[in-house]
């Protein structure tokens, strides 16, 4: 990631949150954040909801959920096999 190293902004703690990844500082889930920008929120919406946060918080979200697709294989259905 480009001058923001989501490592600094995402931490997990099995104390926290049963050791999903969050938002470092707060009990805010990295994937509460992925799916508000998947259904649609803005980043604004998300800072109006959450204060606590600021952009580059949303931005590592989105850094993590990326590092962890080149990561992790996850099964789909093929084009033209439904």
């Amino acid at each position: 990631m480009t001058g923001l190293d989501w490592k600094e902004r995402i931490s997990v703690n099995t104390n926290v949150c049963h050791g999903k990844p969050c938002i470092r500082g707060t009990r805010i889930w990295v994937s509460l954040i992925l799916d508000l920008l998947a259904s649609g929120s803005t980043v604004e919406g998300i800072l109006e909801e959450y204060p606590q946060l600021k952009q580059e918080d949303i931005l590592a979200c989105i850094a993590y959920g990326a590092e962890t697709a080149r990561e992790r294989f996850i099964p789909v259905v093929l084009e033209g096999q439904r």
